[in-house]
């Protein structure tokens, strides 16, 4: 049988004689009075509070996003804003309408999820089902006015050439439903701005329904892929900013990046934003970390949606 040898070494306090110190006017601080938060006064201006953010992490990172985005448009380079359907579902969909309005966000692309909840709310205004609930009863997903209305719109927008995203914002914009000046899509269509649905086939509730086109599915995603790579392959001095989606636009970001660079396009010096209350891999990856190596910026900004989107857009309009 092995046997550890025994060790028996004294040990007494260590003497700190001749320990080393300096002054700490020398040393390099991280953190100074001069960065430091300003206690808010009563009815002070949205600048003057935005201003008043300590310029540390987070509060330091949000000032640059803000200050990127404005120096792009302000120089007529991009913003593009990728984003999963919860920003939809939290009710940010009129402060994107307006970013769109005012120039700010130049593209959108989203995943299939999103043309779902900007339907509802454009047809009915409201949105997002008791999934627990209908589930357990086998009606989840099962509005026969989704699933017939957007399979039919995205058949015959992509007869007519055009991919999801437009078809769908046309298909909008040319109904009478009441509230549909609260749609992204119908607004992306109005102002043509590139909008783009990039589809997971059978994670969306409208899949579940007789009238949904396999092959109209499929061509309208792709004709929006490669619409998307244009976008992407124009980043050059812009902004790309995941809003909130974990898996769908991070891949489909770093595809069109890549597409885009292999056909000589210059993409290099861009800055990418995530925005989403957990980091999770494929964001920080793919649209943070891997895709700004070179010479691009990049901020994750951890935080609720319905707080942050709504700061950072505020943040963004007053600087311009």
């Amino acid at each position: 049988m092995f046997m550890l040898k025994s060790y028996n070494m004294k040990y007494a306090p260590i003497k700190l004689d001749g320990l080393k110190t300096y002054s700490i006017k020398d040393r390099h601080s991280k953190v100074s009075i001069e960065k430091s938060a300003v206690a808010h006064a009563k009815g002070r201006s949205f600048s003057a509070f935005a201003d008043s953010l300590p310029g540390f992490l987070a509060a330091s990172d949000i000032k640059a996003v803000a200050l990127a985005v404005v120096q792009a448009r302000k120089n007529g380079r991009p913003v593009v804003l990728g984003m999963g359907a919860h920003p939809i579902k939290v009710g940010l969909s009129p402060l994107l309408i307006d970013l769109m309005q005012r120039g700010i966000i130049s593209a959108m692309a989203a995943n299939g999820a999103s043309i779902v909840h900007d339907f509802e709310i454009a047809f009915i205004g409201r949105t997002s089902e008791d999934v627990g609930q209908e589930l357990c009863s086998g009606s989840f997903g099962m509005s026969s006015e989704t699933g017939k209305m957007l399979n039919n719109a995205i058949s015959e927008g992509v007869s007519k050439g055009e991919g999801i995203g437009r078809s769908i914002g046309l298909f909008i914009d040319s109904s009478s439903f009441p509230f549909k000046d609260k749609s992204i899509f119908r607004e992306g269509s109005s102002l043509d701005i590139p909008m783009t649905v990039h589809v997971s086939v059978g994670a969306d509730i409208i899949h579940m329904h007789p009238e949904a086109d396999g092959a109209a599915i499929g061509e309208g995603s792709l004709r929006d892929f490669r619409l998307f790579t244009s976008v992407v392959a124009d980043l050059e001095g812009g902004v790309y900013i995941n809003l909130g989606s974990a898996v769908v636009m991070p891949e489909v970001f770093l595809k069109a990046l890549t597409t885009a660079r292999n056909l000589g396009n210059k993409v290099e010096t861009f800055t990418t934003v995530n925005m989403d209350f957990v980091q999770h891999y494929r964001p920080r990856e793919n649209v943070l970390h891997r895709p700004t190596m070179g010479k691009g910026k990049c901020y994750a900004l951890t935080g609720h949606h319905e707080i942050m989107l709504p700061l950072l857009a505020a943040m963004i309009i007053e600087s311009l």
